[in-house]
């Protein structure tokens, strides 16, 4: 369906939408600071990073956050939600994909688009601890694209009242060419100069703590500056790591379009269709997507985009508006339908 979304007039195209909510938007690091951290010790040893903003009593309705590539619980999509998400009495948790929370984990793995495993143990961890709180989640880019994937593996196991994942590579072989064309070269560029230094800085890191095994598992990737595309990266890098026989084979198993039909959690996806790191043919059909999913294209917003408003001063981040208010919307309807089951009426 279409999008209400309407660009800013001042921010035309999908560039400027894109880096002004990369980097132009003020800092909100208030709402960050408002959060209260915890670590979570994986199965492997390793361990995960929430940051929780408490804005209501346990048990109130939390939301599940997943950020993007190169992204952390400190982006500013991120932080701007929490705190819309706190005036409309929603809880969040924003997860920290390994080695994102400002120190590099303990283990060579860190993420990719298909690792659905840790956001599983935070689930489940949550889950436990609160089995009647109503849960839902929310992905930007990356992290929508291992929500959707990992919606679709639990089907009818994902005790969530309602998803949303926004600028999703549901396919990622076309993005991945996608980013070598024009403009979104510089994208590439960017991210992969981050990617490199971080596997750089994490060899070293590893090393100094006595993890020599997982670092030798890092050197083994050999000289990896020369690298010029994400197809390259993925080959060099997140093959061999995660047991990939090559890029394409990560590409097919991860992609999260394979997976919409198997949703059955309530799941909004927003997408722009200039999103420039994206393609348009990479948009499910609508006989692919089942009942409950709700896909809205706006033919502009960028990616990660969506900024509104009048003036710049006045810059509106849409995605606070939609989400909370998509997320309220079916936390009512789930927890009258839950009532009903409660009294054997369904």
């Amino acid at each position: 369906m279409a999008s209400a979304f309407r660009p800013a007039w001042w921010l035309p195209g999908p560039h400027a939408q894109t880096l002004w909510a990369a980097l132009l938007r003020r800092r909100v690091d208030s709402g960050w600071q408002g959060c209260k951290r915890e670590r979570l010790t994986t199965p492997d040893g390793d361990f995960l990073d929430l940051d929780w903003h408490e804005s209501a009593a346990r048990g109130a309705s939390l939301v599940l956050l997943l950020h993007g590539l190169s992204g952390s619980s400190r982006s500013g999509y991120i932080v701007g939600l929490q705190q819309a998400l706190a005036a409309y009495g929603f809880r969040s948790a924003a997860l920290n994909f390994r080695g994102c929370s400002g120190e590099y984990n303990r283990t060579a793995w860190c993420y990719h688009s298909g690792e659905t495993s840790d956001f599983d143990y935070v689930y489940r961890t949550i889950r436990r601890r609160e089995p009647q709180t109503p849960l839902a989640a929310v992905g930007f880019s990356l992290g929508g694209n291992v929500l959707l994937k990992w919606l679709g593996e639990r089907r009818e196991g994902a005790d969530l009242f309602a998803a949303a994942a926004v600028s999703v590579p549901m396919v990622l072989n076309r993005c991945a060419d996608r980013m070598d064309r024009g403009f979104s070269r510089l994208y590439r560029d960017q991210l992969l100069g981050e990617l490199k230094a971080y596997i750089h800085g994490k060899r070293l890191h590893l090393a100094r703590i006595g993890a020599h095994r997982e670092a030798e598992r890092l050197e083994r990737l050999g000289d990896l500056r020369p690298i010029r595309s994400f197809w390259e990266y993925d080959e060099r890098v997140v093959a061999p790591l995660y047991g990939f026989r090559d890029a394409l084979d990560y590409y097919r198993k991860s992609s999260s379009r394979q997976f919409l039909g198997a949703i059955r959690v309530p799941t909004l996806i927003v997408q722009a269709a200039d999103d420039p790191f994206l393609t348009p043919d990479i948009l499910p059909a609508p006989d692919e997507l089942p009942a409950g999913i709700c896909l809205e294209v706006s033919p502009a917003g960028g990616h990660v985009g969506f900024v509104a408003g009048s003036w710049p001063g006045r810059a509106r981040y849409w995605l606070e508006e939609r989400i909370p208010a998509f997320l309220r919307q079916e936390s009512s309807g789930w927890g009258s339908q839950k009532a009903r089951l409660s009294v054997g009426v369904l």
